[in-house]
């Protein structure tokens, strides 16, 4: 039976999800860079997304039942946290040079550039999106640290 959506609360795994969000979203934001920057700096953070992804379902299949599983646990999950935290220094960086050229990142049906004003609105947008979800799952994982603690 399922649960009315109004009614559900906060999975214990939504740090899994959360990272998977983090990934695409990522992805996403990466497609706006110029192929100029994006050779050099594109790989470098898809690598660290896909850490924090990796680790999230690593530390999700252990369940800290012993003094092994529970430090093997907190190990993926630091990682996780870790690789999370230079993802977020990464895209900043991705985003300071888009806004050199914040036109550049957009293109109508049509091909043609958006205006700048428009660009950086949507440039805004994606950033923020993704810091709100970068900080969510920070959260996630300290609570799910915490959490592990206390068992």
């Amino acid at each position: 039976m399922s649960v009315l959506k109004n009614k559900r609360g906060e999975s214990k795994a939504e740090f899994v999800n959360t990272a998977n969000d983090i990934y695409f979203e990522t992805l996403q934001f990466l497609t706006r860079l110029s192929s100029r920057y994006a050779r050099l700096l594109a790989d470098d953070v898809i690598r660290l997304a896909s850490e924090v992804v990796d680790n999230a379902e690593k530390a999700n299949s252990i369940y800290p039942s012993g003094d092994v599983r529970r430090q093997l646990r907190e190990q993926h999950l630091l990682e996780g946290r870790a690789s999370l935290m230079a993802l977020d220094v990464k895209l900043s960086h991705c985003y300071n040079i888009m806004m050199l050229n914040p036109q550049g990142c957009f293109t109508t049906q049509s091909g043609n550039s958006v205006s700048s004003s428009e660009a950086i609105k949507k440039l805004e947008y994606m950033a923020q999106s993704l810091g709100e979800k970068i900080d969510k799952e920070n959260t996630l994982l300290t609570s799910v640290l915490k959490g592990d603690k206390k068992r």
